[in-house]
């Protein structure tokens, strides 16, 4: 699959661009028929009927790239891809961009505002690029919340205020990078939803990081492990659900990791490893409302296990010739 040239990767959001949210532009790929249309997401609802559930994440966005400083060393950025409470697994990268890795050296100290200490450990044996590092003082999240800023890439050449990262139902904080395909939609379009007899539930999946900022490693595509919870009314819902629609691609790493042999979603919460490919057979989701990703993303391979891959090259194919817009602040696409 073609990577859609420079100029059509969003570097803004819908609303900076002078849109609504639900204005962004919607690819909807019917698999059984094979049928591509074009719309934009406030027409998401002639798509769906009543007895339809959508699923949402609703974890909330953290500003969490920090700068830290080192012993006799410049600055880095550390951009964590799994937050526990006690130890941070993470990217140290240059301050500036491209924001290329910068080794760690085992033992030293990490220095952020706060009084927030983390002396490194390791890299992950399963992911070299990430450190594995301890908090020895201070409060991370606050510190997050106080001193951090967004995680962007080059496409996103100027700072974008954190709100805009948020889905309107962002709830419990955890994300390090935005559960993007729910940022399209509205309080007004879920209304008009729920009018119309279309359910809506929310589960949390708090997103890692989607580049380690390296292509060799990126072209290996590691999926680190994720946190999630699922609240029992939640999984009541998605049960009796006719269709359950997964907004974005951390809806269906949750819902698959949670059901049951009978295709039943069970209530929990913990950390999920799951790798979704083309070959796996999907239990729990019926269809999926995302945002457009770049190869080599695991956005792709899970989209491989909802519909063939000369159809999805297809609709991709149409997303191109039409300049739809990639990333976290691009268009989307409805697979039914």
């Amino acid at each position: 699959m073609i990577s859609p040239p420079r100029e059509l990767r969003a570097a803004l959001p819908a609303e900076l661009r002078g849109m609504r949210r639900d204005g962004a532009r919607l690819c909807v790929v019917e698999r059984q028929s094979g049928r591509i249309t074009h719309t934009t997401v406030a027409h998401l609802g002639e798509y769906l009927a009543s007895g339809d559930l959508l699923v949402v994440n609703s974890s909330r966005t953290l500003p969490a790239a920090l700068r830290v400083d080192r012993d006799g060393a410049e600055q880095v950025q550390l951009r964590p891809g799994a937050l526990r409470e006690h130890e941070w697994d993470a990217l140290a990268v240059e301050t500036a961009p491209p924001h290329r890795n910068v080794p760690l050296e085992p033992g030293e100290l990490l220095r952020a505002p706060g009084g927030l200490r983390f002396r490194v450990l390791e890299p992950r044996t399963d992911a070299p690029l990430l450190w594995r590092m301890a908090v020895e003082s201070g409060d991370p999240m606050r510190t997050l919340l106080s001193a951090g800023e967004p995680i962007r890439y080059s496409y996103v050449p100027n700072a974008v205020p954190l709100e805009h990262y948020q889905t309107v139902y962002a709830g419990a904080p955890g994300s390090v990078e935005t559960p993007s395909a729910g940022r399209h939609l509205t309080w007004e379009l879920l209304s008009e939803l729920r009018r119309q007899g279309v359910d809506v539930t929310d589960i949390v999946l708090h997103c890692g990081l989607s580049s380690f900022q390296d292509d060799d490693v990126d072209l290996d595509k590691p999926l680190i492990e994720e946190r999630f919870a699922i609240r029992e009314d939640a999984a009541l819902r998605i049960n009796r659900a006719s269709r359950v629609i997964a907004v974005g691609t951390s809806v269906i790493r949750t819902l698959e990791t949670a059901v049951d042999t009978n295709g039943d979603v069970q209530p929990m919460s913990g950390w999920t490893r799951l790798v979704i490919t083309p070959e796996t057979r999907l239990r729990a989701v019926d269809a999926l409302l995302t945002g457009l990703h770049e190869p080599p993303a695991t956005h792709l391979d899970m989209l491989g296990a909802l519909l063939d891959t000369s159809l999805l090259e297809r609709a991709y194919a149409e997303v191109r010739e039409r300049r739809y817009l990639w990333h976290e602040f691009g268009d989307a696409m409805l697979i039914l």
